[in-house]
């Protein structure tokens, strides 16, 4: 992506989609109508979910979490795993009863998935009760399309190739009050071998500094306490805009930003974690102690194959560095298991570096081919079996160095941000330390959004139990 690629949707094309917004909800006047949306894949896919969200509620319509209930229902999907692939196709075939039964239903498929040319064929032929189809690039024209497929009774296909274009000021609903996802920039330029993500969310695009910055203070007027920046890799933010702007810059800017008490962001690549970055997590206050920095591979071979642009060592190096500038700070990572070629040796290579990193989680994934990318291509595929056998090895290595990092809160006082109660309790609340790690209290309403201090009475392998202070 050229730095004249990258454009801001014009403010009249945005008020046209409102348009659109205006004209839907006077359809919709008087009439109950709901939508359910089912998310796959990452935070990003998740932060796109907001923006359709928001204009649904700009439309008229209120959410409904049961599928059957809904006037409307999207998925919005993600082609990075095969899973997630089959589960959507799954949920598109049992909904075919639900279009009969209401010949009005509108079923609309987004995300990542509808940028691959042959899925979308094959929704447009094994699906045909599907209304609405549409990629990654067009998310802000979706009033338009809801209107035509409401007008039509067609199925409408919508995809972009690629974009430039950077949509701001269209609605988004948020359901966290306490905290917020950021998208800071779009796309991707790294290909790596085994991923699909450039071909289908398009080369980098950053957001301009002010329109983030204008967003996150309207987030701190709002009373929300922490915010996740989001990119397919952050680390890269402000490069394609041709101006003396980086993502370390970004992230002292947003530290003013009056309300925010926490920055966390990712995903981080390691090739562009500059020592710039590492000191602004270092000194600035807001901006957590806490870095995903994926690693997918300990073998340099291996890492080659993947494209990754390091070696073990260089990226043992960065970890060194990260950790004599910030003392005390945790370390998450990706790893990818079974990649085409990967002997016994390379594997080892892989544990050897979970040791001596100590991540405080790990991320562990099996390879999967995805078509398109090179390493789909390869004929030196890793069978399921071994795959399987090195993926329990290797988490047998992370859950003993999770335990034992923790280990080492027991009795000690920590800060965090109380996020609300947790999943099975009424009077369990749950939070999470600067360095990101859940902990678990007995606490009441009111200090939901507020940072308190609490006593780690005990410990287990992914989360912590105290005592309010």
């Amino acid at each position: 992506m050229s730095k004249r690629e990258t454009v801001v949707v014009p403010q009249e094309e945005i008020v046209r989609q409102k348009e659109f917004l205006h004209l839907i909800r006077e359809l919709n006047l008087g009439k109950l109508k709901k939508y359910s949306i089912s998310t796959f894949g990452c935070q990003m896919n998740e932060n796109d979910s907001e923006r359709l969200a928001g204009m649904l509620a700009e439309m008229g319509y209120t959410e409904s979490q049961k599928t059957e209930d809904s006037d409307l229902i999207i998925y919005n999907t993600c082609c990075v795993r095969e899973n997630a692939e089959l589960k959507v196709y799954g949920h598109l075939g049992s909904l075919k009863r639900l279009k009969k039964q209401n010949p009005d239903l509108i079923i609309a498929v987004c995300g990542c998935m509808m940028q691959q040319p042959e899925v979308v064929e094959h929704i447009k032929q094994k699906y045909r009760h599907v209304d609405l189809i549409f990629g990654t690039h067009n998310l802000y024209k979706f009033p338009e399309l809801v209107y035509s497929s409401m007008m039509s009774g067609k199925t409408i296909v919508d995809i972009w190739e690629s974009s430039g274009f950077i949509a701001e000021d269209m609605p988004i609903e948020r359901k966290d009050g306490v905290k917020a996802w950021v998208t800071v920039m779009y796309g991707c330029n790294n290909f790596c071998s085994y991923c699909i993500v450039p071909y289908v969310r398009g080369r980098e695009r950053s957001r301009g500094l002010k329109d983030i910055v204008n967003e996150v203070t309207v987030l701190g007027q709002q009373g929300y306490k922490e915010i996740t920046l989001l990119g397919q890799n952050v680390n890269s933010y402000g490069k394609d805009l041709g101006e003396d702007i980086s993502f370390a810059k970004l992230l002292y800017e947003l530290n003013k930003v009056d309300g925010i008490e926490r920055i966390r962001f990712m995903t981080s690549h390691p090739k562009d974690l500059s020592d710039e970055l590492i000191y602004a997590i270092r000194d600035c206050r807001k901006v957590c102690n806490h870095l995903h920095l994926p690693v997918q591979a300990g073998s340099t071979k291996v890492l080659d194959e993947m494209n990754r642009k390091y070696t073990k060592e260089q990226y043992l190096e960065l970890i060194a560095k990260v950790k004599e500038n910030i003392p005390g700070i945790s370390l998450s990572t990706d790893i990818i298991i079974g990649f085409p070629g990967e002997t016994e040796e390379d594997f080892d290579d892989t544990v050897d570096v979970m040791e001596k990193v100590r991540y405080d989680m790990a991320y562990t994934f099996l390879y999967s081919k995805r078509t398109g990318t090179p390493a789909a291509k390869s004929t030196e595929q890793v069978s399921d079996d071994v795959k399987k056998h090195r993926f329990d090895r290797l988490l047998e290595v992370q859950n003993r160095i999770s335990k034992e990092i923790n280990d080492e809160l027991l009795g000690k006082e920590v800060e965090i941000l109380v996020e609300g109660l947790s999943k099975n309790s009424n009077t369990t609340y749950t939070g999470r330390t600067e360095t990101n790690k859940i902990v678990n209290f007995k606490g009441s309403s009111e200090l939901v959004g507020k940072l308190v201090r609490v006593r780690i009475d005990k410990v287990q392998t992914w989360s912590l139990e105290g005592t309010l202070i």
